[in-house]
């Protein structure tokens, strides 16, 4: 049985990922159920640094559906896991101004085990949304004359 992958869309969009790296989590019984299923959202959600441990907060995690009173909570601060090396390579990152860690996407790897995929990225410009827009307009024409 393979798992879905969940992408973050709106952060291709919102930023501009130069760096991308896997990431285990941390996660309850129910909370690794409920993303087998595929309840989960990104909306808001982004990384931070709390006593030089990255966390993910804002992450959405539906409560799992055959679950009992020791169901979780849905919208709680979940700690990545990272080497030392990955973790200097994000602090010295978000040194620089403009800079965010965004999650890109979850998915299950081949031992089973759910990752997150996290990304340093820097912000859009309104122009900059715009031309993403048109590409993704011009390439949609191209597929559909190509048919």
């Amino acid at each position: 049985m393979s798992a879905k992958e969940i992408k973050n869309k709106q952060a291709y969009f919102d930023y501009f990922i130069e760096d991308k790296f896997d990431a285990g989590m941390v996660l309850l019984g129910t909370e690794v159920k409920s993303l087998r299923e595929g309840k989960v959202s990104f909306n808001d959600s982004f990384c931070i640094f709390f006593k030089n441990e990255l966390w993910i907060r804002g992450m959405y995690i539906a409560e799992y559906s055959l679950g009992t009173t020791n169901n979780h909570i849905t919208v709680h601060d979940r700690k990545l896991l990272l080497t030392k090396r990955e973790l200097g390579k994000l602090q010295n990152k978000m040194k620089d101004v403009g800079f965010t860690i965004v999650p890109l996407r979850i998915f299950f790897n081949e031992k089973n085990l759910a990752k997150i995929e996290i990304g340093i990225g820097k912000g859009k410009k309104l122009h900059d949304k715009r031309d993403t827009i048109r590409k993704k307009e011009t390439e949609r024409e191209m597929k559909r004359y190509l048919k």
